[in-house]
């Protein structure tokens, strides 16, 4: 997969980060958006410093549980949560839109910070803004 690249031909930085949201709120984080369907365990609603809770973007419910953040169904669970999202791109226009203001933090609560949700999420739009800023290059 060709990554997108700067003009003195270094990667171009993805305006989208993925963290914990146990993990203290930083400026640097920009718009925070939780996308897990259920609220995070031991999380006040007031310290959590949400712009945005998603919770319909999330994994279906029968997916999260097969899933069950076993690194063994990573790949597949990419390939059937990303089944779920197509036909959905309006769920995604809350993110695309914090984007035009800058970076934005999605947030999640698992304990493994390479195979969640947030990370299919976060590939995903990088994926398709690579695409739209091509298209519009072309142009």
């Amino acid at each position: 997969m060709k990554k997108p690249m700067r003009k003195d031909g270094g990667p171009a930085p993805s305006r989208i980060a993925v963290k914990r949201v146990y993990l203290p709120a930083e400026k640097a984080d920009g718009v925070r958006i939780l996308v897990d369907r259920l609220w995070p365990r031991g999380v006040r609603k007031e310290t959590a410093r949400l712009d945005l809770w998603l919770r319909d973007i999330a994994p279906s419910d029968a997916l999260r549980h097969w899933f069950g953040h076993d690194p063994d169904r990573w790949r597949a669970f990419q390939l059937r949560y990303r089944a779920e999202l197509k036909g959905r791109s309006f769920e995604l226009q809350p993110i695309r839109d914090a984007l035009k203001k800058g970076r934005v933090t999605l947030l999640f609560a698992a304990h493994d910070e390479d195979h969640n949700n947030a990370v299919v999420l976060k590939e995903l739009i990088d994926q398709r803004e690579r695409a739209a800023a091509r298209r519009k290059a072309r142009a």
